[in-house]
């Protein structure tokens, strides 16, 4: 039976004492309120629907907040302890870190947390600060105060007004809002066992970021002269400096790039289904190549399927390079319509979940390698198998490569080339893996993970839980050519996957793939609007 409790001028809606909520739908309970035949009155029988509709939108609204990614489900809270663990234990007892969060994104652009706020918590709110004291092993989350016009307009963030609900979801041990940081660590600089600070000086990675570009950013705007601002990281290193100088201000990158170069079981799924992917993308460009049409028109295609399936945006922009366009490197223009007879090279990955790919093919734009095409790339492909063969667990690069290079000899004496810049071209290209097998800190290519060209230096054996991409180029600059494939690789303890095999390699393969139409086919390009 339905009661009804006055309180002032306010009636709540109570249900019968013995109603079981976990059994009892939303209809069930609604039908009961409105079939009670205790309620004579039609004026309280409105303000029992008027207030039904609300303790439902209420609900609707609880859920729907709930929906919202607070916190990561790709990683227990465990996985990330467990990191913030390892950095107390690089760091010692008698020091503490700080790192910063990412900023609010500039216009009307989802927020992406900077990688590496988010491998030590999983938190993506705007202007957080993450704390890590070594002597009691101890993390402190720090947040922005809750902001309930932004929440209005754009769904709950994480506060410290929610510190139980923060604790809960993150793991960490306290919460407080940004404006006690300056407070605590005063109380650090109080004392005289905690004075070594650690924070990343390097730039932070955030969309489509990796380092190396960001170090090329802020270069460039240390070069301008009427710039010549800081980084935000070196902008927080010298207040820090400047309001706290009883800390010796140490750099955290070195720490966190060594944890990250080896993935754990959870990080290699994200980073195979980012490739899963991309190579899907690369197999429904190849479809709807066809000469005429744009190379932005594959972007477009790609992009769909990233974000069909659950892609939070790209790893990086996208390189697709028509004709000699493939000359350059980084090409991202896509402005060039493709002609018959062109080669097209396409080099393009998603962020999914935090984790990337890289990957590349180059096929024909008309669907059929002609002779010369045909020549150059089986040559290709016959040398690029010879390293992926020779890759293995606790081998070195310079004992892969002086391995795939004995092949490489054989492959370049058994083949003809019909043209003398055919034959210097390939045989600069064997050449240029011996000379990286007599390098030391030689590289196979490069890591792959949270950023596209992943941090972590490392020139030993391969180790299990090393991912990374090999992309060799073979250059014939007489006629414009580039053909450059890239395969995603991981290391386990028995062998080397590659995770990208399935899709085509070989000429024959990427031939009969291409028989069949693809999107652009099915669904043509709008024609222009008349004016």
């Amino acid at each position: 039976m339905l009661r009804l409790r006055h309180s002032g001028q306010v009636m709540m809606i109570l249900p019968p004492e013995d109603t079981d909520f976990n059994r009892v739908s939303l209809e069930e309970f609604s039908a009961k309120v409105f079939t009670s035949n205790k309620v004579e009155s039609q004026a309280m029988n409105k303000k029992i629907r008027l207030l039904f509709f609300q303790v439902v939108f209420l609900t609707m609204s609880a859920t729907a907040q709930e929906a919202f990614p607070f916190f990561t489900k790709d990683f227990p809270v465990e996985d990330f302890a467990a990191r913030r663990a390892r950095v107390y234990d690089a760091t010692g007892p008698s020091a503490f870190a700080l790192v910063q969060g990412a900023p609010s994104p500039v216009g009307y652009v989802r927020f992406r947390q900077s990688n590496e706020f988010y491998y030590l918590c999983g938190v993506e709110t705007p202007h957080a600060y993450i704390l890590l004291d070594g002597s009691q092993r101890r993390s402190t989350l720090y947040f922005p105060h809750r902001n309930e016009g932004r929440e209005r307009a754009e769904g709950k963030a994480l506060s410290p007004e929610e510190e139980k609900l923060v604790r809960q979801f993150t793991g960490v041990d306290a919460v407080y809002g940004v404006d006690m940081l300056a407070e605590h660590l005063a109380r650090y600089a109080r004392g005289t066992m905690m004075r070594t600070l650690f924070t990343p000086f390097s730039p932070a990675e955030g969309f489509a970021v990796s380092r190396d570009l960001a170090v090329r950013s802020v270069a460039d705007a240390s070069s301008d002269p009427f710039d010549g601002r800081l980084s935000r990281e070196g902008n927080f290193i010298q207040l820090l400096r400047s309001r706290f100088p009883q800390f010796e201000i140490r750099d955290l990158t070195p720490t966190l790039d060594k944890l990250r170069l080896i993935k754990s079981p959870l990080e290699i799924t994200l980073i195979k289904k980012a490739t899963q992917l991309s190579a899907l993308a690369l197999m429904e460009c190849m479809r709807s190549t066809k000469p005429g049409i744009m190379e932005y028109e594959l972007d477009a295609v790609a992009k769909f399927g990233y974000y069909r399936n659950g892609a939070q945006g790209e790893a990086y922009y996208s390189l697709i390079a028509s004709g000699p366009n493939a000359m350059i490197g980084h090409y991202n223009a896509g402005r060039r319509q493709m002609q018959d007879g062109d080669m097209l090279l396409m080099d393009f990955g998603p962020d999914y979940g935090y984790y990337m790919s890289d990957l590349t093919r180059v096929w024909p734009v008309n669907g059929k390698f002609n002779k010369a095409q045909r020549e150059l790339y089986d040559f290709y492909v016959g040398c690029y198998r010879a390293v992926l063969k020779a890759i293995q667990p606790g081998l070195t690069a310079p004992a892969i490569l002086l391995e795939a290079v004995r092949e490489m000899d054989g492959i370049l004496s058994r083949t003809r080339f019909s043209k003398p810049a055919y034959e210097r071209a390939t045989k600069r290209f064997v050449d240029s893996f011996r000379q990286s097998a007599n390098r030391p800190r030689a590289s196979l290519g490069h890591w792959v993970g949270m950023s596209t060209h992943d941090v972590g230096e490392d020139f030993g054996p391969l180790r299990p839980g090393m991912v990374f991409t090999m992309e060799p180029s073979l250059l014939v600059p007489e006629e414009n050519i580039n053909i450059r494939c890239e395969d995603l690789i991981v290391i386990t303890e028995q062998r080397a996957e590659v995770v990208s095999d399935f899709l085509p390699l070989d000429a024959a393969g990427i031939e009969t793939l291409m028989q069949s139409n693809g999107m652009l086919q099915q669904y043509p390009s709008a024609k222009p609007m008349e004016r």
